[in-house]
C-alpha cells in the first residue's frame, strides 16, 4: 500500500485549524449578549481607547516639537501642535550628515534582517528541542537556558572574547553575532508554544510515514509556527535596530556606524556645540529639536513594520506564555 506523503499531513493540520477557527466565529454570531456584558464591552472598550491615546499622545509630541522652531521650543515649551512651524532640525540632520545617515541606514537594515533571520532559524531549532518530551536531555539544557536569564558573565569577559578570541571589532558581523544567542526569555515562551501546539500524534504518524527529523521540523512544525516565529522575528528586529551598544563597545571605524550609533554622535555633537554658544560656527544650533528629529527618523521603520506583525505578536504572546 502507498505510504500517504507528508504534505497530506500538513493540509489536515490546516484543514484542522479552519475548522476550529469558523466553529468559534459561528459560537460568537450565535450568542446573544445580555444589557451588562454590553454594558461591560462598552466600559472596556472606553479604557482601551483611553490607554491607547495614552501610548500616541507621546509620539504626537515627540514629531510635533521636531517641526517647531529651537526658539519657540525654549520659549513657551512643548506643545501638541507646531506654535513656530520649522523644518530647520531634519535640514541640520541631513544636511551636515546626510550620506552618513544613509550609509548608516543601510547598515542597520543589513544586521537587522540578517541578524534577525540568523536567529529565526537557529533558535526554534533549539526551542522545539526543548519542548519535546521524549528528549532525554531537554531538562538539562532548559536549565542552562533558564540559568542565563538569571545570570551572565558581564561585559568584560564577553568583551574580551568578542574581540580576542574571534577578532570581529571593526566588522560589520561586530553588530550582529554577539546579538544573536537569542534570550532565553523569548526561547522560553518558543517552547511553551511548541509544547502546547504541536501534538505528539502529527510527529509520530509523520515518523510512521517515513519522514525525518528535518522533515518533520520544516513541513509540519514550521508551518503551525508563523504566530510564534513573528514574534521572535519582531522582538529580536527591535532589539537589532535599536542595538547602539555594540556600536560603541566594538566598531571605531565611522563608516561601519548603525543609525543609532550615528544618531547619538550627532545628538552629542550637537550638545557639545550649543553649549559653545558665541564660540560656535553654528549661532542657531537646534539641539533640543535635533534630539526629538533623531527619535522620530529612528522609530518610523519600527511604527511602519508593527501593523503588519500585530496580529502574531498578540496571538504568539498569549499562547506561547501559557504554561501547561
Amino acid at each position: 500500500m502507498e505510504k500517504p506523503k507528508n504534505n497530506s499531513i500538513v493540509e489536515l493540520l490546516r484543514e484542522r485549524r479552519r475548522r476550529k477557527r469558523m466553529e468559534f466565529l459561528e459560537m460568537q454570531d450565535n450568542r446573544i449578549l445580555s444589557t451588562g456584558e454590553r454594558v461591560e464591552q462598552v466600559v472596556l472598550h472606553v479604557i482601551l481607547a483611553f490607554l491607547a491615546l495614552c501610548a500616541l499622545l507621546p509620539f504626537i509630541l515627540l514629531v510635533s516639537s521636531s517641526l517647531t522652531s529651537e526658539s519657540s521650543v525654549l520659549a513657551q515649551g512643548f506643545n501638541f501642535w507646531p506654535r513656530d512651524f520649522d523644518w530647520y532640525a531634519y535640514y541640520y540632520l541631513f544636511i551636515t550628515s546626510r550620506n552618513a545617515i544613509i550609509r548608516a541606514y543601510g547598515i542597520s537594515m543589513f544586521i537587522t534582517v540578517v541578524g534577525t533571520g540568523l536567529t529565526l532559524f537557529f533558535s526554534p531549532m533549539l526551542a522545539y528541542a526543548i519542548s519535546r518530551k521524549d528528549y532525554k536531555r531537554a531538562g538539562v539544557i532548559s536549565f542552562y537556558v533558564f540559568f542565563s536569564i538569571i545570570f551572565n558573565g558581564g561585559i568584560v569577559p564577553q568583551f574580551l572574547m568578542w574581540t580576542t578570541l574571534f577578532g570581529i571589532n571593526n566588522t560589520i558581523w561586530a553588530l550582529v553575532f554577539p546579538n544573536l544567542l537569542i534570550n532565553g526569555f523569548l526561547l522560553m515562551i518558543a517552547r511553551n508554544y511548541f509544547r502546547n501546539n504541536i501534538h505528539p500524534a502529527f510527529i509520530e504518524a509523520a515518523k510512521i510515514d517515513g519522514a525525518s527529523e528535518w522533515q518533520i521540523y520544516f513541513k509540519i512544525v514550521m508551518p503551525q509556527s508563523m504566530p510564534i516565529l513573528a514574534i521572535l522575528g519582531l522582538m529580536v528586529g527591535l532589539n537589532y535596530w535599536n542595538d547602539w551598544v555594540n556600536g560603541l563597545y566594538y566598531i571605531t571605524d565611522p563608516t561601519l556606524y548603525s543609525l543609532q550609533v550615528l544618531l547619538s554622535n550627532i545628538l552629542l555633537n550637537a550638545a557639545a556645540l550649543a553649549e559653545m554658544g558665541d564660540a560656535a560656527i553654528d549661532m542657531h544650533m537646534p539641539a533640543t529639536t535635533v534630539r526629538m528629529a533623531i527619535a522620530v527618523i529612528g522609530v518610523i521603520p519600527i511604527m511602519t513594520l508593527f501593523p503588519f506583525f500585530q496580529k502574531y505578536f498578540v496571538k504568539g504572546i498569549t499562547i506561547g506564555g501559557v504554561k501547561e
